[in-house]
């Protein structure tokens, strides 16, 4: 029996691989231009700016960056959720905090849902303060 990832499954997933390869580019091909987010990035005027923010603090500020999927669930109307956990060297400034040279370790999870191929609204949540701790313990 083969068991064949769905389209939902496929661009949830790819999402996490723009963070690991800093792939900014990447952003209009995985979210629909009109991206509702849920959790803006702060001082950002539409939410596909604020992945682009997002992902170039990640490629600016770690190295070895690396996402797994600890659970993933499709869920009815291209909605999916997935936990994963993320661990990097914090190598470069990052969310305002300079090099520490620190290994991070860090979860968070996201609902997204997929329409046509593209993330077209998240919600996100980071845990940022267990981050944050690692690079300045």
């Amino acid at each position: 029996m083969t068991t064949t990832i769905s389209q939902a499954l496929a661009v949830a997933t790819r999402n996490y691989l723009l963070y690991d390869t800093g792939d900014v580019a990447g952003v209009d091909e995985v979210f629909a231009p009109d991206l509702i987010d849920h959790n803006p990035v702060p001082g950002t005027t539409s939410g596909i700016d604020g992945m682009r923010l997002l992902i170039g603090e990640v490629r600016d500020g770690f190295t070895d960056t690396q996402h797994e999927i600890v659970f993933q669930k499709e869920l009815p109307g291209g909605w999916v959720v997935n936990h994963w956990r993320m661990t990097a060297v914090h190598t470069g400034e990052a969310f305002g905090l300079p090099a520490s040279g620190r290994p991070v370790s860090f979860t968070g999870t996201d609902i997204v849902r997929v329409v046509d191929g593209r993330i077209t609204e998240i919600y996100h949540v980071e845990e940022l303060l267990q981050m944050q701790m690692q690079m300045t313990a």
